[in-house]
């Protein structure tokens, strides 16, 4: 898989949700390899999407089409200031429930001094989500330029996330999270996508 991850200020969210909705009924019907699109504005006005598409090389003729690049013109515009973009095929997917369902998105990103380990405690992770935290309906983790990352949360309510927040994790899990803390560089910075707009094909 590759996602591409975009973010930057935007002064209209309305306006920007309106934009992607012209793109999933005009351009989405061309694109090769589209597989879905989560995204939301925050309430300071940082817009932060992803992207997914089966392979970097679907992602390019898309991007390659005229339609696109008139698209992005509209929507480039939309920006205070210049979007930042992130490209990745280091991607991990987690579905405990239905994404497609959440009505609470946190996006968060951060940097790791061994990002490698940090993928291997993920995929490794023993911890039953379902059962433990069913809330969270699934989860995207993109590695991106070198050491940092961008992980989208899917949550059934702000309210249940927070609920959630609470509740103390198993030993095994809490054992995971301190060396996945251990190998953070800095703190994580938080997007909260409290109307998030979810794309899919058809």
């Amino acid at each position: 898989m590759f996602v591409q991850v975009i973010q930057g200020h935007v002064s209209d969210a309305a306006r920007v949700s309106g934009q992607l909705d012209k793109w999933v009924a005009e351009v989405a019907p061309g694109a090769v390899g589209w597989l879905g699109s989560t995204s939301g504005v925050t309430a300071d006005g940082q817009v932060v999407a992803l992207a997914r598409f089966e392979s970097e090389e679907a992602a390019r003729q898309n991007s390659d089409r005229p339609e696109q690049t008139a698209w992005w013109e509209e929507m480039a515009a939309l920006f205070t200031d210049e979007p930042v973009f992130h490209n990745s095929t280091s991607v991990e997917v987690d579905t405990p429930g239905d994404p497609s369902q959440a009505s609470f998105v946190q996006v968060m990103q951060g940097r790791s001094s061994d990002p490698d380990r940090a993928r291997e405690l993920m995929a490794n992770d023993p911890t039953d989500w379902q059962a433990f935290r069913p809330d969270i309906l699934g989860t995207v983790s993109v590695g991106h330029d070198g050491d940092a990352w961008t992980m989208a949360i899917y949550f059934t309510s702000e309210e249940a996330a927070r609920e959630g927040e609470q509740k103390e994790a198993p030993p095994e899990t809490q054992e995971m999270m301190k060396e996945m803390d251990e190998l953070s560089i800095g703190e994580p910075v938080f997007f909260d996508l409290k109307d998030p707009w979810l794309h899919e094909p058809g």
